[in-house]
């Protein structure tokens, strides 16, 4: 039966064209023990830190990511999603969306600083943007984005967007880029007046989640639903490419200096895609994460790629997802190869 099992998955990963090779070169190279209950989503590493801030339930916890110890907890952070950070303000700002609320905390003591409530509901994917120094936070229940001063807090805008924004990436150059989710395209918000300026369809791109920018050749990656990863022209919104992905994928990250694209895929695989030029886009392999790790941050040091999961118990039935196994929260640190 195991057999049998193996040659079905082994015959939709080559139907679909992301096939590993017969020797990848990524591979797991530890699994670091955070332990805890309940879900998780984003992960951020600062590879100039050595830090990895994983959102964890009710909690941001902070894990060196050398010696892969646990570094501190930052708590109260109910239904946590995400975590920016502005290293220039020291501070880092978590988006905790069952109270609608932003926790601040220090960089260096991680002590929690201040906790302010955002102007929309369930506040999702939290962004820095070091051009304008606003903190954006993607309200996936209100349809709108919350946009606040990084350093007095003070909410300076709200921008509807017509649909659920999901991730979020700047250009450091005056452009927002955010997924909108049930619409299937990408609306473009100018840092400077707070408004939206354009909306691009990702046709044939479906629910769209994770985004990435390379802000050299100005190439959106955003990963889809139906195993797509949409590529986009982020100066006129026209589609150069698309790639296939893996099934459940909720993140994607782009290492500059490899110039390599990652899409983490919760069916446990990471789909590795080589950026040759500006217009040429190529699957590289397909590496063996763990399932449910549908999230992913790149080290731009290191170049290792760290992904959120845990072990799961039995399917129960009439329910969306096995049940997690308690303390069993982990980080997968992936060594990507050359």
């Amino acid at each position: 039966m195991k057999k049998l099992l193996v040659a079905f998955v082994f015959g939709i990963l080559i139907s679909s064209g992301i096939a590993s090779q017969a020797q990848p070169n990524g591979k797991i190279v530890r699994k670091i023990a955070v332990g805890g209950d309940g879900g998780w989503d984003y992960i951020t590493v600062d590879g100039a830190s050595a830090r990895i801030y994983a959102s964890h339930a009710t909690e941001a916890v902070v894990i060196d990511s050398k010696s892969g110890k646990v570094i501190d907890r930052i708590a109260d952070t109910k239904g946590i999603h995400g975590i920016a950070l502005a290293p220039e303000l020291n501070k880092g700002y978590t988006s905790n969306g069952k109270d609608s609320s932003i926790t601040v905390f220090d960089l260096k003591t991680l002590k929690t600083l201040q906790r302010v409530q955002v102007t929309g509901s369930n506040p999702d994917c939290i962004l820095y943007d070091g051009f304008s120094k606003k903190i954006y936070t993607f309200n996936g229940r209100s349809a709108d984005v919350t946009v606040l001063d990084a350093t007095t807090l003070k909410v300076v805008a709200r921008i509807k967007v017509d649909g659920k924004p999901e991730f979020a990436a700047t250009d450091l150059n005056g452009h927002i880029f955010v997924n909108i989710e049930d619409k299937n395209s990408i609306s473009v918000i100018d840092a400077t007046t707070f408004k939206v300026i354009n909306r691009w369809s990702i046709a044939p791109g479906e629910e769209p989640s994770g985004l990435a920018l390379d802000k050299q050749t100005h190439r959106l990656f955003s990963v889809c639903r139906n195993k797509l990863m949409v590529v986009m022209d982020a100066l006129s919104g026209k589609i150069i490419t698309t790639l296939p992905i893996g099934e459940r994928c909720d993140g994607v990250a782009f290492d500059a200096q490899k110039k390599r694209v990652y899409s983490s895929n919760g069916e446990g695989t990471i789909t590795v895609v080589q950026e040759e030029n500006a217009n040429t886009f190529k699957v590289m392999e397909t590496i063996k994460s763990l399932p449910g790790a549908r999230t992913i941050g790149v080290d731009p040091l290191t170049h290792h790629l760290y992904l959120p999961t845990a072990e799961f118990g039995a399917p129960v039935a009439g329910e969306r997802r096995p049940p997690i196994k308690s303390g069993t929260f982990m980080i997968l640190d992936i060594d990507p190869g050359k």
